[in-house]
């Protein structure tokens, strides 16, 4: 039987919401180990100008917890 635990956390990127995601599973794998799977919880941007300046997703990761 395997147990999970979810982490909750934010990235950004200045290319697009893609780009943050793959940002922060990139930078969470360097940490957590197991990961399953990954929930996009909400996407938000930084506007200066009127212009999108920042692109943000806050992410909940699902990882396995090891013996």
């Amino acid at each position: 039987m395997a147990v999970a635990r979810v982490t909750e956390i934010t990235a950004s990127s200045k290319q697009g919401f893609q780009e943050a995601v793959a940002e922060g599973l990139k930078r969470a794998s360097k940490t957590l180990r197991g990961i399953t799977g990954l929930e996009v919880v909400s996407q938000k941007a930084k506007v200066e100008k009127g212009k999108v300046q920042e692109y943000r997703v806050t992410m909940k990761l699902t990882f396995v917890l090891e013996d």
